[in-house]
């Protein structure tokens, strides 16, 4: 069988640790074109990996596999980075089929707070790359997927949202990462009404405790009761939640749209 993602070209926001790099490196082995984009500090917009460091190690191990790939600085709250981000892709490749909305930042995970103790720069910081970054990516690849010619399977493009479990239900000390993750869920249920018409498919995955640098902290203080609150096989890697985005971007996906795909061993049908 050809791989899944023959040919296709994905972009893949905060590729360098967790999610977003078991992401990059799953769509690679599954034959897609990759562009990894996070932020690199001290680099100007434009100014790629191969140039001049950053996500270097995403990216040398899909160029050293034989992979086709390229690295791109940008900041997902900027639309500036995002808008050019999308047109690098385009300009390397030729097309975008795959946008993946995965950058995220998690400041309650470090510092597990009741509302009124939350600062405002905690929200706005979990809003601006958690919310905001996700509507610029749809932003962005939805237009471009709406100017080109469909595949072969008459879809013109998958978009794929990394929520949360916290997007469904929601957590204690964590308001302001619940409300964006929240914003995420509802976001990709209009862009893929909005964009149903014309063969653009837009789902989001909301992942139970999967353990990344992100929440290393978490895991650290209450690895073991994180574990135990999913029934099955307990918290998640990034591995995991990588299997489900290779689906929901493939021409597997026939005629899902909108949906919300629960990756928490269980966690949100208690």
């Amino acid at each position: 069988m050809s791989p899944r993602l023959s040919g296709k070209v994905a972009i893949v926001t905060g590729s360098s640790s967790g999610i977003g790099r078991a992401i990059a490196l799953a769509f690679h082995r599954e034959g897609a074109k990759v562009v990894c984009a996070d932020i690199h500090h001290g680099l100007p917009l434009g100014i790629t990996d191969i140039q001049a460091g950053g996500n270097i190690s995403t990216l040398n191990i899909i160029l050293t596999a034989g992979g086709s790939a390229m690295s791109v600085h940008a900041d997902v709250t900027n639309a500036k980075d995002m808008a050019y981000l999308v047109m690098a892709a385009v300009d390397k490749f030729g097309r975008l089929d795959i946008m993946v909305n995965n950058a995220g930042v998690a400041p309650e995970a470090q510092n597990p707070q009741p509302v009124w103790s939350l600062s405002e720069s905690a929200w706005d910081q979990s809003m601006s790359v958690n919310a905001k970054g996700v509507f610029f990516g749809c932003k962005y690849a939805s237009a471009q997927m709406m100017s080109q010619e469909p595949g072969p399977s008459g879809d013109r493009g998958w978009i794929v949202n990394i929520g949360s479990m916290v997007g469904i239900v929601g957590a204690r000390g964590a308001a302001g990462y619940t409300a964006s993750k929240h914003a995420v869920v509802g976001l990709t249920k209009s862009v893929a009404l909005d964009c149903a018409p014309h063969r653009i498919h837009c789902n989001v995955i909301c992942p139970g405790w999967t353990k990344t640098p992100l929440t290393e902290k978490a895991f650290k203080e209450g690895g073991d009761a994180l574990n135990k609150i999913h029934p099955f096989r307990g918290y998640g890697l990034p591995e995991d939640i990588a299997k489900a985005a290779v689906f929901l971007a493939s021409e597997d996906n026939s005629w899902m749209t909108g949906a919300i795909m629960s990756v928490d061993g269980g966690f949100t049908c208690q």
